[in-house]
């Protein structure tokens, strides 16, 4: 065996071997949980929900937020522009649940160039509890979803999240979604978080407001190119730890359009490139790609059966994933692995798309990353 062959050999086993290790640690972090109950002595909690526009799901998501049992929470949804479309549907959720101390607030404080942070900063600071969530509006919480979030706080951790994981696809971009979210993603995410290396996705934020404020406030988190870098960047800098919730909290899908996907992961990677490079770099040799091609090589040169050998390896592989959808509970139907396949060859388009391009929409906002890792947004 020459030293090539030894090699793709050894790159082909090891990636297979990382691979499956990930699926594991998914499968225990991921699985569904048992409902929390609300024992006495839990904190009050703020929810900050910023939200702009109508997606899918949005009454069912935004209602969840007031149907949360939690002793003492308050409730605070902010949007920009007092003629968004949401804005008289979480008026008519606000009157439909006189019990929850909910209110709206509207205003556009520009105190960065990141709509979403500026859309943030009057609820965070109109909070009255020290505990403060920040989520997004598409985010579907279940009733013990601040139970859960407390549940993972301990004297060394400084905030704590939950990636999307997609549910109710619908149509086949939809579940394309799906392969990217789940079994990808977030699977990576609590790889790291086991490893002691979490990183905040901003969908779910829990933070215990003096740490931010620490740090200089909400407004620091306008720094970098996304908020949940800057907050991944502020916790580990105070010498604590980012944590991610066991069995992370789903968003509804619906109808998605392949360019939909597309923007999406394109605007995740350039904001990854430029907030986290060397992280990003070894993005690359994600997926299935790379591996099959390596043992196609050591096929041909020992002549071995070139297509039984790959059918072999991408059966394993990509079952191994949907063991792991099945057993986290989430959507698997017969195109799982045409959407595998299809995420782990796109991977490599995102992966040059991170690194050559710098432009990206947001909620209709046309946004740049600079070479300082600033978000500019043109219609500023």
């Amino acid at each position: 065996m020459t030293d090539a062959v030894f090699a793709a050999a050894a790159f082909c086993g090891a990636t297979f071997a990382v691979h499956l290790v990930s699926i594991v640690v998914a499968i225990v972090r991921c699985r569904p949980a048992a409902r929390m109950t609300a024992p006495d002595g839990l904190p009050p909690v703020t929810i900050v929900r910023p939200v702009c526009g109508l997606e899918n799901f949005i009454e069912e998501t935004l209602r969840s937020g007031f149907e949360l049992e939690h002793p003492q929470y308050e409730l605070i949804l902010c949007a920009a522009h007092a003629d968004d479309a949401v804005v008289p549907l979480v008026r008519r959720l606000i009157a439909e649940h006189p019990h929850v101390d909910a209110r709206l607030l509207v205003g556009d404080e520009r105190v960065s160039r990141n709509p979403k942070l500026n859309n943030c900063v009057k609820g965070w600071n109109a909070a009255t509890h020290r505990w403060i969530v920040l989520a997004d509006s598409n985010v579907l919480m279940p009733p013990d979803y601040l139970q859960r979030l407390l549940s993972r706080w301990d004297t060394k951790t400084g905030l704590v999240c939950s990636p999307p994981v997609g549910v109710r696809p619908e149509g086949f971009w939809a579940g394309l979604e799906c392969a990217f979210l789940n079994t990808h993603q977030a699977r990576w995410q609590y790889t790291a978080d086991t490893l002691g290396h979490g990183f905040a996705q901003g969908k779910t934020m829990l933070w215990r407001r003096a740490d931010l404020e620490a740090a200089g406030g909400i407004r620091v988190l306008g720094e970098d190119a996304a908020e949940d870098a800057a907050s991944t960047k502020v916790i580990r800098a105070a010498g604590l730890k980012v944590r991610l919730v066991d069995a992370p909290f789903p968003q509804p899908l619906g109808q998605r359009r392949l360019s939909d996907v597309w923007r999406r992961q394109s605007r995740w990677a350039r904001l990854r490139r430029v907030c986290f490079p060397s992280v990003f770099l070894p993005e690359l040799l994600c997926g299935a790609m790379f591996p099959t091609i390596a043992l196609a090589f050591v096929a041909m040169a020992l002549d071995w059966p070139v297509v039984v050998s790959l059918a072999a390896l991408l059966v394993l592989w990509y079952g191994a994933e949907m063991v792991l959808a099945r057993a986290a509970g989430w959507p698997l139907d017969a195109f799982y692995p045409l959407h595998a396949i299809m995420r782990d060859l796109m991977l490599p388009m995102l992966w040059a798309d991170g690194w050559l391009g710098s432009n990206f929409e947001w909620r209709g906002n046309p946004m740049s990353v600079d070479e300082s890792g600033v978000e500019n947004s043109r219609a500023a």
